[in-house]
C-alpha cells in the first residue's frame, strides 16, 4: 500500500540479491551488499504525492532498483549505493529546496529526476553551483540543455545537467507529422496549460504542423488549479478542427477530453508523454476512445533490452508500476552509478575530495546498453536516443501505433 503522506523517502538499497545488471552492464554477480564500504546517495527529486504521483513514484523505485543491482553486482567495489528520494509536489518551490537538501548532503554523488521541466529551471542553478550531477528521465523541454534561442544558436546552459529522454523540439514536430501525413489531420485547434512544458510543446507541434501545411483554427489555455473546461469545450467545438492538440499532464487533459466529448467535439484529442499514462483515461471517464499521446522511447515492455527490467521491477514486489519513465530512471541512475565507478576506479579505489566535479565530467564518456537502448549523452547534456512512440486509446487502454523517429 501506498504511504502518501511521506515527504522525504530515504532508502538504503543493500543486500544480497539475485538481481542482475539490464543489458551488456556487466559487473561481479556475487550478491555481495558491499556492507562497510564508502555510501554513495543517489537522490530522486519527484512527485510522490499529488495528482502525478503515479509517474513519480515509478521515478523513484526504478532507481532503487538500479541501486539495487549496483550492490547486489559489487558493480563499484568498496562503494555502497543508497537511494535518498524527496516529494516536489510538482512545485518549482519544493523541488528548489528539494536541490538545496541534496546538496547539503555530502554523500550524494547524483540526482535522478526532476518529472517536470518547469521544476528543473528551478533546481538547475542549485545544482550547477554545487558541481552536482543532475539525470531528468523525463524533462523534455528543449531550453533546458540548449537555452532560450534552441532553434537558432543552440548554447549548453548547465554543465551538471544530463537527460535520457528526448526533447520536445523532437517530440512536438514527431507528432505534428502523424497527424497531418499518417492520420490525414489538416486542421488543429491548441490548447495548452500555460507551464513551460506545455507551451513549450504546443509550440513545437504548432511550427511542424504549419510547416506540412495543416491550419491552425484556433488556440486557448486552461486554468490547471480550474477544472471547469466549458468555456474552453464550446470555443473548441466552434473552431471545426479535426484534431485538439494538448500541451500539459493527465491531471487536467483527462477531465479536458471528457468535457470536450460531452460537448459534442467529435476531433480526437492528441498531446505528448505528460499525457501518456492510464489515469489519463480514468480521468476521462473511459471517453477517450480514439486519442493520441507521443511518449519516450519505444515500449519498454517491446524491447530485448528491457525485459530484465520488467522482470527484476515485478521480483521487487513495489507497490506501483515503474510507468512511463521507469526504463529511463533506472538508465539515468544507472549512468550516475558508472560515473562513479569511473571515477573510483582512476583515485586507486576510493572516491577523490572532489567527487562530485570528477562524476560530473565523468557523465560526458558514459556509454553503455541500457534499459531504453544506447544511452549516452551528446554535447548539451541530451540523449543520444531520439526514439518515440505515438499511442492510441482503443477500447479503454492505450496501444502502440507508432514507434520511429522525427524525420526533419
Amino acid at each position: 500500500m501506498r504511504n502518501r503522506s511521506l515527504l522525504v523517502v530515504s532508502i538504503a538499497v543493500v543486500g544480497a540479491l539475485s538481481l542482475s545488471a539490464c543489458g551488456s552492464r556487466g559487473g561481479s554477480k556475487s550478491g555481495s551488499d558491499n556492507a562497510g564500504g564508502t555510501v554513495v546517495t543517489i537522490g530522486v527529486d519527484a512527485p510522490l504525492t499529488g495528482p502525478l504521483s503515479a509517474l513519480g513514484l515509478g521515478i523513484q523505485h526504478s532507481t532503487e532498483l538500479a541501486a539495487k543491482v549496483a550492490n547486489a553486482n559489487n558493480e563499484v567495489p568498496g562503494v555502497t549505493f543508497k537511494v535518498t528520494a524527496l516529494d516536489d509536489k510538482a512545485s518549482p518551490q519544493e523541488g528548489q529546496q528539494n536541490a538545496t537538501a541534496l546538496v547539503a548532503d555530502k554523500t550524494v554523488m547524483g540526482v535522478v529526476g526532476p518529472l517536470n521541466s518547469g521544476v528543473a529551471q528551478s533546481m538547475q542553478q542549485v545544482f550547477e553551483s554545487a558541481t552536482l550531477t543532475e539525470v531528468s528521465p523525463a524533462n523534455t523541454n528543449p531550453a533546458l540543455t540548449q537555452g532560450d534561442k534552441y532553434d537558432t544558436t543552440k548554447k549548453r546552459q548547465f554543465k551538471t545537467y544530463f537527460r535520457t529522454a528526448t526533447t520536445d523540439a523532437i517530440q512536438g514536430p514527431f507528432a505534428a507529422q502523424y497527424a497531418y501525413t499518417d492520420q490525414g489531420k489538416k486542421k488543429a485547434y491548441l490548447i495548452d496549460d500555460k507551464k513551460t512544458y506545455g507551451v513549450g510543446l504546443v509550440a513545437a507541434f504548432q511550427k511542424e504542423f504549419t510547416k506540412l501545411g495543416g491550419t491552425i483554427t484556433g488556440s486557448d489555455h486552461i486554468d490547471d488549479n480550474n477544472l471547469d473546461f466549458s468555456a474552453v469545450a464550446t470555443k473548441a467545438k466552434a473552431a471545426g478542427a479535426d484534431i485538439i492538440y494538448y500541451g500539459g499532464e493527465y491531471p487536467q487533459s483527462g477531465p479536458l477530453t471528457d468535457q470536450l466529448k460531452k460537448a459534442g467535439v467529435t476531433a480526437p484529442v492528441m498531446g505528448g508523454d505528460g499525457m501518456y499514462d492510464p489515469e489519463y483515461i480514468k480521468k476521462a471517464n473511459n471517453n477517450a476512445n480514439g486519442d493520441l499521446a507521443t511518449s519516450v522511447g519505444a515500449p519498454v515492455e517491446q524491447l530485448d533490452s528491457a525485459k530484465k527490467f520488467v522482470a527484476d521491477y515485478k521480483a521487487a514486489n513495489y507497490a506501483d508500476p515503474y510507468a512511463a519513465y521507469g526504463g529511463y530512471s533506472y538508465d539515468a541512475a544507472w549512468s550516475i552509478v558508472q560515473s562513479v565507478k569511473a571515477v573510483v576506479a582512476a583515485n586507486g579505489g576510493k572516491l577523490p575530495s572532489d567527487a562530485r566535479s570528477k562524476v560530473v565530467d565523468g557523465m560526458s564518456k558514459v556509454s553503455f546498453d541500457g534499459v531504453t537502448g544506447k544511452v549516452a549523452f551528446d554535447e548539451f547534456g541530451d540523449a543520444v536516443n531520439k526514439q518515440l512512440t505515438v499511442y492510441v486509446v482503443k477500447d479503454n487502454a492505450w496501444t502502440v501505433a507508432k514507434t520511429g523517429t522525427y524525420a526533419g
